[in-house]
């Protein structure tokens, strides 16, 4: 990632006479955030951007000029997108859905054919392919270090039909078996766990703080305070800690794939 933008960034709150806590506090963005914008390290969402131009009375300078990623994604998930690709560590909380990187495409097109309001064939197939590219991630037989925590109710729930689900738990089992990723399950019978509310995203990086993002209903939010991130990892270490045994997450998530229909 170039350094022009945050270069840019850093010019205009100094014309402006701003430390990076008062345009933070301007911007309602964490003084962190701003630092690593202008560091060259991380890249505003679209809504950063505007907040930005709103604090330093730069019309949409800021906005206009954010660079553009051919990527389609939801707004909110721009920023996670960006340092998803720079991370040395991912541990993923799924509670309904398989995360992205690691979903199969006929399973990532079944997630993709129910969005509201609708969209266009053209537009669900676009979506479809960044996903896909996502997990371009896991080329590299080491970095990422990439574990998944699943609430067994995604295993449970069918996306799309029996025989993609089969196929998208193997899927899971396989890059588990090989050493990729390491796969977790937090059984039913456990109950109420720490994680129910919402979907998790741990990241670390070699160059910067880690960062943690959370997901629901058509809004994300990234934390990187520290407090908020060792928060946020505590809880994951936490339900990580009731969770089944690699060894038995994965016996059982063979299990439910015959149970679908998947023959060895």
């Amino acid at each position: 990632m170039t350094n022009t933008y945050g270069d840019w960034l850093r010019q205009q709150r100094e014309a402006a006479g701003l430390t990076q806590q008062q345009l933070a506090d301007l911007a309602f963005m964490t003084r962190s955030h701003i630092a690593h914008i202008e560091a060259g390290r991380r890249m505003p969402s679209k809504e950063d951007a505007r907040r930005l131009d709103k604090a330093l009375n730069t019309g949409n300078v800021l906005s206009s000029f954010l660079p553009q990623d051919d990527a389609a994604v939801a707004d909110y998930f721009e920023a996670a997108l960006l340092l998803e690709q720079q991370a040395v560590m991912i541990r993923e909380f799924a509670l309904s859905f398989v995360p992205g990187i690691l979903q199969t495409e006929r399973y990532a097109r079944a997630v993709l054919s129910t969005p509201f309001p609708p969209v266009s064939e053209a537009e669900r197939d676009k979506l479809l392919v960044t996903r896909l590219g996502r997990a371009k991630i896991l080329d590299d037989p080491m970095t990422p270090v990439v574990w998944a925590l699943l609430d067994e109710a995604v295993l449970r729930r069918a996306v799309g039909n029996r025989e993609i689900m089969a196929e998208q738990i193997m899927h899971l089992v396989r890059l588990a078996e090989r050493g990729r990723v390491r796969v977790y399950v937090l059984p039913f019978e456990l109950g109420v766990h720490p994680l129910m509310q919402s979907m998790l995203t741990l990241m670390k990086f070699d160059d910067q703080p880690p960062v943690a993002y959370g997901e629901g209903l058509h809004m994300g939010k990234i934390h990187d305070t520290p407090a908020m991130v060792d928060r946020l990892e505590g809880i994951y270490d936490f339900a990580l800690g009731d969770a089944m045994p690699l060894k038995e997450s994965l016996a059982l998530m063979r299990a439910t794939a015959k149970d679908y229909g998947h023959r060895d």
